[in-house]
């Protein structure tokens, strides 16, 4: 399916949020996800399927300044 992640379209297998984190290599830590404006709370990715279209961001913590 294509969906959104960064204002970039992408082709996935995933199922869920945390298939997708999952298939990009993220980090298990510092990372926060949004879908169609809404964040995500990291308990509920399994459980949150991704559909055709919707618009994700993915948003890495950095450090320093």
């Amino acid at each position: 399916m294509k969906i959104k992640v960064n204002n970039k379209e992408v082709e996935t297998a995933a199922s869920s949020i945390a298939a997708l984190v999952d298939e990009l290599a993220l980090p298990a830590q510092g990372v926060a996800v949004a879908v169609d404006n809404r964040m995500v709370p990291r308990a509920g990715w399994a459980d949150f399927a991704l559909a055709e279209g919707m618009s994700l961001v993915i948003i890495k913590a950095a450090c320093g300044g």
